[in-house]
């Protein structure tokens, strides 16, 4: 398939940021979201407050979904408990008019990279981590007797905690469900990173107050915003990194 744009694709776990970045991107770069035409997916699950039909996912019944597992046109994965669907003639179209921009859950991003009917896109993946490479090893040190999986779980459930609170005050069992679930999927995204092409580190996730308290961005999340920029314009930021299979290491199991 021959197309005149570049899939990107922006990915990392749930709150590490992403929405954020790219409602950044179009405030203080407009001259570059103005370009990324957005990959729009099916979902099966519910909207979140604020979510907008055909803008944020195509949201269908879990059945619908379902059925599109017939159609040759889709490619359907299931995501925490979610399924997705990707229309990839929709998404070819998008590419004849340039840039497309798909943010969302790594599975998908490597789906979208590995996918042999989007074999020769020219691609440019990105992956957010709330953990730099340097947190991680200093944390994986045995003498830091520490669970990074556990401990990722905490720091996820946090921030999915402060934001699920500022989006809805009170919090149902299944708004708890959905926290947890997303948390503990964390780790195992983590350990997709290293197939993508750059990693930006990033403590501000959708839980900061640093992408929309102030007249301007502080913190990771300018810098976030700043490397992200660059790369879309072709730069080497000095502050993105490229993770190794070996870095996130199968942890062994507690011993009784």
């Amino acid at each position: 398939m021959s197309t005149g744009g570049r899939l990107v694709i922006l990915c990392g776990p749930s709150c590490v940021g992403k929405s954020p970045l790219h409602k950044a991107l179009g405030k203080f770069y407009p001259e570059l979201h103005d370009k990324l035409h957005k990959l729009v997916l099916v979902n099966s699950r519910s909207p979140r407050p604020g979510e907008i039909e055909g803008k944020d996912y195509y949201f269908r019944t879990r059945e619908q979904v379902e059925a599109l597992r017939s159609d040759k046109r889709y490619a359907v994965l299931e995501v925490r408990g979610d399924l997705q669907a990707l229309d990839i003639p929709a998404l070819e179209s998008l590419l004849e008019k340039g840039d497309v921009l798909f943010e969302g859950n790594p599975f998908v991003g490597r789906a979208l990279q590995t996918h042999p009917q989007l074999a020769k896109i020219e691609k440019l993946s990105v992956f957010i981590s709330p953990l730099s490479k340097e947190e991680i090893i200093y944390l994986q040190s045995p003498e830091r007797n520490v669970s990074l999986p556990d401990l990722l779980t905490d720091i996820m459930r946090r921030k999915l905690l402060r934001r699920t609170t500022r989006q809805k005050t009170n919090l149902s069992a299944k708004d708890l469900a959905d926290i947890e679930t997303r948390a503990s999927s964390a780790y195992r995204e983590l350990q997709q990173a290293w197939h993508f092409d750059h990693v930006i580190p990033n403590h501000d996730g959708e839980d900061s107050d640093n992408w929309e308290a102030f007249y301007y961005l502080i913190g990771d999340a300018r810098k976030t915003l700043e490397a992200f920029a660059a790369l879309l314009k072709g730069e080497a930021p000095s502050n993105v990194e490229r993770w190794d299979e070996s870095l996130l290491h199968t942890p062994k199991p507690k011993q009784e």
